[in-house]
C-alpha cells in the first residue's frame, strides 16, 4: 500500500523536484546512519546521539525551543554537535534571537532550499501554512518572495515561463519578484527547445473567501469535512493555499495549490483502525493512503459522495458476480488471470467502503444538514436575521469554532459586513461561551454572569482571533448595502445545473 504517488502519471516530470530534494537532504546527513527522527517542540531532547539535526521553518517561537534544548543539554553536563538547516532559507530575525540566547556559536547553521513538495501527480506543496495570516494580517510579504522563488526554480528545470497572469495585489507581487528574479538570474534556453509550461495564471485566495466558507460535498471533501483529516485546527488562518497557480501544459490544466488546504498530511489521513473495520485494535490510530496511487480513490475522489456510493455498489456487485461466474462455471486461465486481476483491487475497494460508511454516519447528521441549509440562505441573500439568530444558537450549543467562524465569515463577505448590534453580540458571546466550556464548574452560572464579565475574565484569546479576521477584512461592521446579489446574477456566480455545483453546497 503505497504512502506517496509514484508521480509516473504527472503532467510534468515531478520525479525530479523530488529526486533532487532527497539528494539535497542526503548530502546534509551525509549518510549518517542511526538517525532518529523527532517532531520539534518545546520537550528537551532524550536520545543518545552525540548529533542534534534541526530542520525549520524560520519561525521566532521555534528559535526559543532550539534554545531550551541547548541549554538543558548544557545543564546536565552533555556534549553534542548542533546543526541547524533553515528550511527553505535563513532569517536574520531568527539568527539574531540564537544570538541573544547566547547559543549562536554552539551552532552549525546552513540552509535546506525546499522551496516545493510534489504531494501528488498534480499537486505541488508551497509548504507556506501561515502565508495568508502573515500577508493579509501582519503585512508579511516573505511568503510571496517564496512562491516566486519556487517558480522560478521551476523556469530551471522546465524552461522560462513565456506567460504570467496575476489577479489581485499578492499576486501582482509575486508576479513582480518573479521578473525580478529572471532578470538577476536568467535562465538559460539553449538547452530547451521550448518551455513545457506555457502559461502561469496567479489568483489570490482572498479574490474568493466565499467558496472555502462553503461545505464541500465531493467524497475527498467529506473527509475533510467529517474530521478523518484532523490536521489543522487554526483552519481559517492556516490556509496555505495563498495563491492558486494554474499552468496550462499542452491544453491540459496542471494545478499547483497547497495541500493543506483540505488538511491532507501528506497524501494520507490517520483515523481510529475501527473506522477500517479493525475493531481488534480500535482506540488505535492508522494511516490511510489517499493520493493518486489509489486508483479507485483517483476515480471517485472529485465525485458528489452520493454518487460515491452508487459507484462502489456498482463495483462490489460487479466482483460479486464475477465471483459466481468463477464458482458455477468452467473458466479458461485467461479469464481466471483477469478475474485475480480484480481481486487485487479488493483492499482498496475495503477501504473506501469503510470510509464511505463512516461519512454516512456524518453526513445524516441534522448538524450537517442544517448547515448547508444556512450556506444556502446566506448564498441566496435570504432572511439575514434568520442567519444572526442561526449562529448565535450554535454558538451557544458550543458548536465546534471553524464550524461558527465559517458562517460568520460567510455572512460578512456576502453581506457587506455585519450588522453593528449583531457583530458586537456574536463577538462577545463566541468569545464567553467557548471560554466558559473549559470551565466546568462554572458552566451553570452562565445565566447570572454577563457576557461581557465573561469575556473580560475568559475571551482574551478568541478576542485576537477575531482581531485577526478584521484585519483581514473576513469579518467588519456592515457599513454600507450589500451589492452581494447584484455580483452574483452578473457573474453567475450561483451554479444550480452542472456537476459543478455539487462540489459545494452552493
Amino acid at each position: 500500500m503505497a504512502q506517496i504517488p509514484n508521480l509516473d502519471n504527472a503532467p510534468l516530470n515531478l520525479k525530479s523536484i523530488r529526486e533532487q530534494s532527497q539528494r539535497e537532504l542526503v548530502n546534509i546527513l551525509k549518510n549518517e546512519y542511526g538517525i532518529e527522527l523527532r517532531i520539534l517542540s518545546a520537550e528537551p531532547v532524550q536520545t543518545d546521539c552525540t548529533k542534534v539535526v534541526y530542520f525549520v521553518h524560520p519561525q521566532l517561537d521555534l528559535m526559543r525551543f532550539i534554545s531550551f534544548h541547548i541549554r538543558d543539554d548544557a545543564s546536565k553536563g552533555l556534549q553534542r554537535e548542533y546543526f541547524l538547516y533553515f528550511v527553505p532559507r535563513r532569517a536574520v530575525a531568527c539568527e539574531k534571537i540564537l544570538e541573544e540566547e547566547k547559543i549562536h556559536n554552539m551552532i552549525t547553521i546552513g540552509e535546506y532550499p525546499l522551496y516545493m513538495v510534489p504531494l501528488d501527480e498534480d499537486v505541488l506543496s508551497f509548504e507556506l501554512d501561515l502565508a495568508l495570516k502573515e500577508w493579509q494580517v501582519d503585512g508579511d510579504a516573505s511568503s510571496l518572495w517564496h512562491i516566486a522563488k519556487a517558480i522560478h526554480k521551476l523556469e530551471f528545470t522546465f524552461g522560462l515561463i513565456p506567460n504570467v497572469r496575476a489577479k489581485g495585489k499578492a499576486s501582482v507581487r509575486v508576479a513582480d519578484i518573479l521578473n525580478r528574479m529572471q532578470a538577476e538570474e536568467p535562465v538559460s534556453l539553449s538547452d530547451m527547445s521550448m518551455p513545457e509550461i506555457n502559461t502561469l495564471i496567479l489568483i489570490d485566495r482572498e479574490v474568493d473567501m466565499v467558496t472555502p466558507m462553503c461545505s464541500q460535498l465531493t467524497y475527498e471533501g467529506l473527509l475533510d469535512e467529517g474530521k478523518c483529516i484532523p490536521m489543522c485546527s487554526q483552519m481559517i488562518f492556516n490556509l496555505s493555499c495563498l495563491l492558486f497557480l494554474m499552468i496550462g501544459f499542452c491544453y491540459k490544466p496542471f494545478l499547483i495549490v497547497s495541500v493543506q488546504f483540505l488538511h491532507i498530511n501528506n497524501g494520507y489521513v490517520e483515523l481510529d483502525a475501527s473506522i477500517m473495520g479493525m475493531q481488534q485494535q480500535e482506540g488505535k490510530k492508522i494511516k490511510v493512503p489517499l493520493n493518486s496511487s489509489d486508483k479507485l480513490f483517483k476515480e471517485i475522489r472529485d465525485l458528489n459522495f452520493e454518487v460515491v456510493g452508487q459507484v462502489l455498489r456498482q463495483k462490489a456487485t460487479s466482483m460479486k458476480q464475477d465471483y459466481t461466474e468463477v464458482t458455477t462455471t468452467s473458466q479458461t486461465v485467461s479469464e481466471l488471470k483477469d478475474f485475480v486481476k480484480k481481486l487485487n483491487s479488493l483492499p482498496e475497494m475495503t477501504r473506501h467502503i469503510n470510509l464511505a460508511q463512516h461519512l454516512s454516519t456524518f453526513t445524516s447528521k441534522p448538524s450537517f444538514l442544517g448547515q448547508l441549509d444556512m450556506e444556502h440562505t446566506i448564498i441566496e441573500g435570504q432572511s439575514f436575521e434568520i442567519c444572526s439568530e442561526h449562529i448565535e444558537e450554535i454558538i451557544h450549543k458550543q458548536e465546534p469554532l471553524n464550524k461558527v467562524l465559517r458562517l460568520l465569515i460567510l455572512f460578512s463577505v456576502t453581506n457587506s459586513g455585519l450588522p453593528k448590534k449583531q457583530f458586537d453580540n456574536l463577538r462577545q458571546v463566541s468569545c464567553a461561551v467557548y471560554y466558559i466550556a473549559l470551565i466546568h464548574d462554572f458552566s451553570k452560572f452562565i445565566d447570572y454572569v454577563t457576557l461581557r464579565e465573561l469575556l473580560h475574565s475568559y475571551g482574551f484569546e478568541h478576542m485576537a482571533t477575531l482581531n485577526n479576521l478584521e484585519k483581514a477584512g473576513l469579518l467588519k461592521k456592515q457599513e454600507s448595502k450589500s451589492n452581494w446579489l447584484t455580483i452574483k446574477r452578473a457573474l453567475q456566480l450561483e451554479v444550480e445545473d452542472t456537476d459543478t455545483a455539487k462540489y459545494y453546497s452552493s
